[in-house]
């Protein structure tokens, strides 16, 4: 019979049973175009194709008997070799017990629902063959059919890429099949070979593969076989694997295998030495190539000592040279990673090490690179998927420290300086505009300079509430306040200056001094660089209040005088007032509450005057405090009062919990305890919505205080201890509430002094 027969045959059969082409392709593993072909006589049938369709379609052998002889050249045939290609396996390797487990667990016992792979993915040098070849070796028993093992060469240095084909030939000759009855046609040769495996119980594992689209035709078809497959890549598309991936190892288990290579006898007991071994394998990244070449050098090296290697790897021009035992590399392993990328995910890796923070989310990759969102959703996505990034909570993405390394010494070399520039350009626009969106959330009615961007991206971020706007500082406040003196470096000072304003509201929230005053030095000096003295008088206003905050009063009242001379020369009725109004605190937490009250009233009246609202409200409240002082309760409750409405009114959640805290100490120490924790109570909750820890442990102590004064001390130290822990330790140089706990031996604490 001729091929037609054949094909009208096989077209007969499908769809007596009811399948399309389509079906029939994803049953038998061949193309739809090629059984296309078959049917309509165009392309010859074989017997290893007859025998597949026969099977599938459980037809009896209808379609072998009409192959044309001239075809029938693959013979039945049961093979009796046994193959055991497995590499040994390494002596020395070391931790990743869940992992090592989960991957025996799958090969002993298949995956419910799954054809039986296992994938296992991570990084380049993630310890991915030593990994597989041991947990082979495990299951050995488990296959008495045998061991194929074939490496793809995907990312081996000096090997050439093996496809599905040439694999296959290998895999069948491991199978014990002679050369000559090997199909030529790479389809034919994947159904022979899940011929060869039919009723047999084999494990293969597939080492070093690219794509899923490699691994394909290696699937055994029977349900006994087990596969093992090894790749830098997660493979997505192989939807039904068990995937297991590999990160860094934990600190115990990279100095293990560091000790287990390096030999115990030459390592030095005592905390000193086991602090330089915990940085040894820090700097190699936890990732055991670079441990394992580490300790292979330092073992060879008699004459070193632990410091010396800790030396050499701390000079980060040098590392890659140290992590490079002639035969292994850490630099060559990322080189074929690298190689292996689209152009565009080399540029994003690459400027990505521009980026001082340790993660990276799409809005600043995107602006990095100059792409939509969409787009640098997409990027990061794939250099993930290739293990070249990290995921991490909320959508961002880390780059291993090795790796960021390499970007940044060879993935750089290929991005101009210009090019570099502008990528910078791009992420501090963003950056400024993004903490200036979020400062609105958080401090709406806070004065903020106009500033114009020529360089934002095509999608910007926004913030819909306070919660937003505070969380994402939480995570990204220390790129920002690392970008200012990025931007200091590349000249950007308008910038950098600008980004310290921005981020001064969330610090007064958060109470981080530390960065805020570093980013207000650095935005002072650039503001100084440039000439703009009004910049530079605001951040010497800023810088006074970090200060005063901190309880630094002399050192806050030299940046407020210094922002006065400013203001003065600039005839800024404003912020010449503002300095004033900041003296004026500085005096009342000094105990010169009477100064306090002539400078703070004059500014009020100037802020009232100016429509300054915000202003007007804190100096009111400053106002309140003063009274208290001095014994104006009266006058203060009603200022404190005031300035809560006056706040309220602006939505201005976290100066209304400061409010509440106010009016609870002018009720507390003019004796109206019941009020007081009543004002108190509402603090906590204003505190609690403005995200601000600070106000609720002040409100916490208050309340602790009152009952402390009526002699419950029980109950006081319950919110003592809470505030502690919301808290620690407040300020008592500006907190009354902090300074009355320390006076807690004396029931009546209304005659507590400001001091």
């Amino acid at each position: 019979m001729g091929d037609d027969n054949f094909g009208t045959e096989l077209r007969r059969l499908r769809t007596a049973a009811g399948w399309s082409l389509t079906d029939l392709a994803n049953r038998i593993h061949y193309t739809k175009g090629y059984l296309s072909k078959v049917e309509n006589g165009v392309a010859p049938p074989n017997e290893a194709l007859a025998t597949l369709c026969d099977a599938e379609l459980e037809t009896g052998g209808v379609l072998i008997a009409v192959v044309p002889r001239r075809r029938r050249k693959i013979r039945s045939r049961t093979f009796t070799v046994r193959p055991s290609g497995l590499p040994p396996a390494t002596p020395f390797f070391t931790g990743r017990d869940d992992e090592l487990a989960e991957v025996c667990g799958i090969l002993r016992s298949g995956h419910t629902g799954s054809p039986g792979v296992c994938a296992v993915d991570g990084m380049a040098g993630s310890g991915k063959t030593a990994l597989a070849v041991l947990a082979a070796h495990r299951v050995e028993d488990e296959f008495p059919d045998g061991m194929l093992f074939i490496d793809l060469h995907a990312h081996t240095r000096g090997g050439r890429e093996v496809d599905s084909s040439d694999a296959l030939d290998r895999l069948l000759r491991q199978l014990g099949v002679p050369g000559d009855e090997i199909p030529r046609s790479p389809e034919d040769r994947a159904v022979f070979y899940r011929g060869c495996l039919r009723d047999r119980r084999v494990l293969v594992v597939v080492d070093n593969a690219r794509s899923t689209q490699q691994v394909l035709p290696l699937l055994p078809g029977d349900p006994g076989c087990r596969v093992l497959v090894t790749s830098r890549n997660r493979l997505v598309a192989m939807d039904d694997a068990h995937h297991v991936s590999l990160g860094p190892m934990t600190d115990a288990e990279a100095v293990t295998l560091f000790s287990s290579i390096a030999g115990r006898v030459r390592l030095p007991d005592g905390a000193d030495g086991r602090r330089t071994l915990a940085r040894i394998v820090d700097r190699c990244g936890r990732l055991p190539l670079a441990i394992r070449i580490a300790a292979a050098r330092y073992q060879s090296n008699p004459v070193w000592t632990l410091a010396d290697l800790d030396d050499r790897l701390a000079d980060s021009q040098t590392l890659f040279h140290e992590l490079d035992d002639g035969e292994r590399s850490v630099h060559g392993a990322f080189q074929l990673s690298w190689d292996g990328l689209p152009a565009e995910q080399r540029l994003l890796l690459a400027l990505g090490t521009l980026y001082p923070g340790t993660d990276i989310d799409a809005h600043s990759a995107g602006a990095l690179a100059g792409v939509p969102l969409a787009r640098a959703h997409r990027l990061l996505d794939r250099l993930q998927t290739a293990h070249l990034l990290i995921p991490q909570p909320g959508g961002r993405y880390q780059c291993h420290d090795l790796l960021r390394a390499f970007a940044a010494q060879t993935g750089l070399r290929d991005v101009t300086p210009d090019e570099q520039r502008r990528a910078v350009v791009r992420l501090v626009d963003h950056a400024v505009h993004a903490a200036a969106s979020a400062d609105v959330v958080i401090t709406p009615g806070r004065f903020r300079p106009v500033v114009g961007y020529d360089h934002l991206p095509p999608d910007v971020r926004s913030f819909g509430d306070t919660a937003a706007a505070v969380s994402w500082l939480g995570v990204e406040w220390p790129a920002l306040a690392a970008l200012v003196t990025v931007a200091a470096e590349h000249d950007l000072h308008d910038r950098a200056w600008q980004l310290a304003f921005m981020l001064r509201g969330y610090f007064f929230l958060t109470k981080l001094w530390d960065p805020w005053i570093e980013t207000h030095q650095v935005g002072l000096a650039s503001a100084r660089a440039v000439g703009d003295r009004w910049a530079e008088g605001a951040t010497l206003n800023n810088l006074g209040i970090a200060h005063i905050d901190r309880g630094e009063l002399d050192i806050a009242t030299g940046y407020y005088a210094a922002a006065l001379v400013v203001f003065r020369e600039l005839e800024d009725g404003h912020g010449e007032v503002n300095a004033l109004a900041n003296i004026g605190w500085v005096h009342h937490y000094r105990g010169d509450h009477a100064a306090a009250l002539r400078d703070l009233s004059s500014a009020f009246e100037f802020y009232q005057r100016t429509g300054a609202d915000r202003n007007a409200a804190i100096t009111l409240r400053g106002i309140a405090l003063a009274e208290t002082e001095l014994g104006a309760y009266e006058d203060s409750l009603a200022h404190a009062t005031e300035a809560l409405g006056m706040f309220e009114q602006q939505g201005l959640l976290l100066d209304a919990a400061m409010a509440l805290n106010c009016l609870g100490w002018t009720n507390f120490r003019s004796g109206r305890h019941e009020q007081a924790a009543s004002a108190y109570r509402r603090a906590a909750e204003a505190g609690e919505r403005a995200d601000s820890p600070y106000e609720v442990a002040r409100a916490k102590t208050g309340l602790g205080n009152i009952a402390a004064a009526a002699d419950d001390l029980d109950a006081a130290q319950r919110y003592w201890d809470d505030a502690q822990q919301r808290y620690p330790d407040l300020n008592t140089t500006t907190v009354g509430e902090s300074r009355a706990h320390q006076a807690v031996g004396v029931p009546d604490a209304s005659g507590l002094s400001a001091h």
